[in-house]
């Protein structure tokens, strides 16, 4: 008996006959747009990345200028 992976039961929780197809050994017919959504996830998740970098970017660079803000304006109050 094998063991049963996260993505066999979503697979079979999606589609019970596609589950089923794929237990056969039969290809999809959709290999096209298939290979077209997972390239398309790819890039949309290097998005999603790239985002979330330039927003830390972002907070770092408003922490810095804070800071710099602090240290100026404690350099004039006390010279």
């Amino acid at each position: 008996m094998r063991p049963i992976r996260a993505s066999e039961i979503g697979s079979f929780l999606y589609c019970h006959r596609a589950w089923w197809y794929r237990l056969q050994g039969i290809e999809s017919d959709h290999q096209a747009e298939m290979a077209a959504g997972t390239g398309f996830h790819q890039k949309h998740g290097g998005r999603v990345l790239g985002a979330g970098l330039l927003r830390s970017l972002g907070w770092i660079l408003l922490l810095l200028a804070i800071l710099t803000l602090a240290a100026w304006l404690t350099a004039r109050v006390f010279p």
